[in-house]
């Protein structure tokens, strides 16, 4: 091999393409960079416009995106690669990519329109593709969840757009469903204002709606109070805690007994 020949040609190619690449990789640098700062500025924006947060990290990481893949075109061509060509077979590429990425344009299309309809923000309380938790973001393909003990859930957002969405934190005030069943041989009225009293002495049950108290059942081996308080979003679990914990020991102060399932076995002796 002659070595000179060989330094002569990287010497003549440095020369002729060393400034394009040079150029090239500024233009890939300097242009990644300007994406991360675009997308910085465009989040911050939304937010002081008080703009949904999973709105606003959504829209600014798809401009990130979009930018930079105008930025690695441009550095391409700053190297003298045809660029309209090299468009037209990420085209084509594009098109059999897709077929084989149907599920990843599935949770894109998802990402979309969960943001156009925005059935939940950020920091709601959901149940959603059979697992419930606080929103922490929706991202393109996905949506984060944190649960009560803190557990971080990751779903397709086609998990979630294609299924039901329950969320619990969409108003306001919430209904808590109670049931508390006596003895066919206790007071029924006493039960009643007992459990009315306590419904009215607990600060965080609303007066507005009123909370409902009636017999719903008499089942086979109780008499069954629906207990209906409403409440405040966040009191919901605090208020079921303290009203359950109340009628314990309300019931057992006053000779009211809560009937538990029990079974009586008889013994035969044979001779």
């Amino acid at each position: 091999m002659d070595w000179e020949k060989v330094l002569d040609w990287l010497k003549n190619a440095g020369l002729e393409y060393g400034p394009s690449v040079g150029f090239a990789l500024v233009v890939l640098v300097v242009g990644w960079i300007a994406a991360k700062i675009v997308r910085g500025v465009l989040r911050r924006v939304m937010l002081r416009a008080r703009l949904d947060v999973t709105l606003a990290a959504f829209a600014s990481n798809l401009v990130y995106f979009a930018l930079l893949a105008f930025v690695i075109v441009s550095a391409m061509g700053q190297i003298g690669i045809q660029t309209g060509s090299f468009v037209a077979i990420v085209g084509a590429a594009g098109l059999a990519i897709g077929f084989a990425l149907q599920g990843s344009l599935s949770n894109f299309a998802s990402g979309v329109m969960l943001i156009m309809f925005r059935p939940f923000r950020a920091g709601d309380f959901v149940e959603v593709g059979g697992v419930a938790g606080s929103v922490e973001e929706v991202q393109i393909f996905s949506t984060i969840l944190t649960t009560p003990d803190n557990k971080r859930i990751i779903l397709p957002n086609s998990a979630v757009m294609g299924g039901t969405i329950t969320n619990y934190s969409a108003t306001g005030t919430r209904r808590i469903d109670m049931v508390f069943g006596i003895g066919y041989g206790d007071d029924l009225k006493k039960a009643k204002n007992i459990l009315v009293k306590i419904l009215d002495e607990h600060p965080a049950v609303l007066k507005d709606p009123a909370p409902v108290v009636v017999v719903g059942e008499l089942a086979d081996n109780s008499v069954n109070f629906n207990v209906r308080p409403w409440t405040n979003t966040p009191d919901y679990w605090t208020v079921y805690g303290d009203v359950t914990e109340a009628v314990k020991i309300q019931f057992d102060a006053n000779d009211i007994s809560i009937p538990f399932p029990q079974r009586d076995v008889h013994l035969h002796q044979v001779a």
